[in-house]
């Protein structure tokens, strides 16, 4: 039996004649063909996106009538035309970068986009925060949720609220892989490192150096546990030299059957 072929669905993104399936979110469309959407909080390391920077908002014509949508978690039902530079979304994406920009006045990412995008001088009527780069867009909460730690999460509300650790004290369930770090877009998130221990989030780490080949494994809290959720013993050495091990193994086993 043949499998059934989706329905696929014509999208006309700034004149660029492109097709998708039927519920595929306008982002990935337009990634997918090389068209370039600004965006802060999304990652191609989850499934689950959370639309909180609004830089990739679009405008969407369907059946004669416009919208501005958020491109990154708008999925498309019918045919439609695109635009992702028309004067209405330069103007409010402007507003939108303004707003980053005065949320995160310290972040050198954030305040080039926005001069990119419009500059800042129309928002003179705007108090910026005192520091900080933030812009609160949940990846890095994200990215400790997935590995199933949660030692950091957003607190406090308003103009107070941040990403932190429990009380700000430094967190037992921190295993200092630096995923959050990874993940953020705008450099808030900082380690120390050197030869020995890892820093972040107030709590030092162990860095641990495989036995054979020198490489950093990562750091001892990390090692152990992968080792507990995998029922294995933690690891002395990487995942190359002991694929090398196996392989070099294997070569002797079979050089004398």
């Amino acid at each position: 039996m043949s499998e059934l072929v989706k329905e696929q669905i014509k999208v006309l993104i700034d004149g660029k004649e492109c097709y998708c399936e039927k519920g595929e979110y306008l982002y990935d469309v337009a990634k997918r063909n090389d068209i370039f959407i600004p965006v802060l909080c999304r990652s191609d390391a989850f499934e689950d996106h959370r639309a909180c920077c609004r830089v990739c908002i679009v405008e969407v014509e369907t059946r004669g009538k416009s919208k501005v949508v958020t491109s990154c978690v708008y999925p498309i039902e019918e045919e439609c035309t695109v635009y992702t530079q028309s004067e209405k979304i330069k103007e409010e994406r402007a507003v939108v970068m303004a707003l980053l920009a005065h949320r995160a006045p310290d972040s050198d990412v954030i305040g080039g986009m926005a001069e990119g995008m419009g500059g800042t001088e129309g928002f003179a009527r705007l108090t910026p925060l005192e520091a900080g780069k933030c812009i609160l867009c949940g990846l890095c909460v994200q990215a400790c949720d997935s590995l199933g730690t949660g030692a950091i999460s957003t607190v406090l509300r308003g103009t107070e609220k941040r990403v932190d650790t429990p009380y700000s004290n430094p967190s037992k369930a921190c295993i200092g892989c630096l995923s959050c770090a990874n993940v953020c877009p705008t450099g808030e998130i900082v380690f120390e490192e050197n030869e020995k221990t890892r820093t972040i989030w107030k709590r030092e780490f162990e860095l641990v150096y495989c036995e054979e080949c020198g490489a950093l494994m990562g750091t001892k809290e990390m090692l152990e546990r992968a080792a507990a959720e995998t029922g294995v013993e933690t690891p002395k050495v990487c995942d190359a030299c002991r694929k090398k091990a196996m392989a070099d193994e294997m070569m002797h086993t079979y050089r004398f059957v």
